[in-house]
């Protein structure tokens, strides 16, 4: 994997200037890295948005079984499924109009990746936001 999915300049722009964050895959099980980020997230002042089948509520915020149904634009779509559900998941975020795709550590789909750069997103893969956020020293 080259560097056009680990831009610097956009990794720092969407973990300052982003503020709503969908999780797709965020359940309420603590142990889940997805609640672990999403929490991290949240506690940076971020609006996080739970999707996830069950639909429900997660960090006090209300749930939803799709990115479809989610009533606000994302900044940013994190996706914390597997990597063969990337594309699925970068379709239904095109269809929402979101504004970028971050795909986390282990979750890797270059075509989605590509697809979703080609549309004018941003799209960060294969990196934890909280090590980025460690690495630029963030509050």
């Amino acid at each position: 994997m080259d560097d056009r999915f680990a831009d610097q300049r956009v990794i720092r722009s969407l973990l300052h200037d982003a503020g709503t964050w969908v999780f797709v895959g965020l359940s309420d099980d603590p142990q889940r890295t997805a609640y672990d980020q999403a929490e991290r997230i949240q506690s940076r002042g971020k609006k996080i948005i739970p999707v996830h089948p069950a639909g429900k509520p997660v960090l006090g915020e209300p749930g939803y079984t799709s990115v479809a149904e989610v009533p606000v634009k994302a900044d940013v779509v994190a996706i914390y499924r597997r990597s063969e559900f990337a594309g699925e998941v970068v379709d239904d975020d095109l269809a929402a109009g979101a504004g970028a795709v971050w795909l986390p550590i282990g979750v890797i789909d270059e075509a989605a990746a590509q697809c979703a750069l080609d549309a004018g997103l941003d799209v960060v893969m294969d990196r934890c936001p909280a090590v980025e956020w460690a690495l630029r020293r963030n509050p």
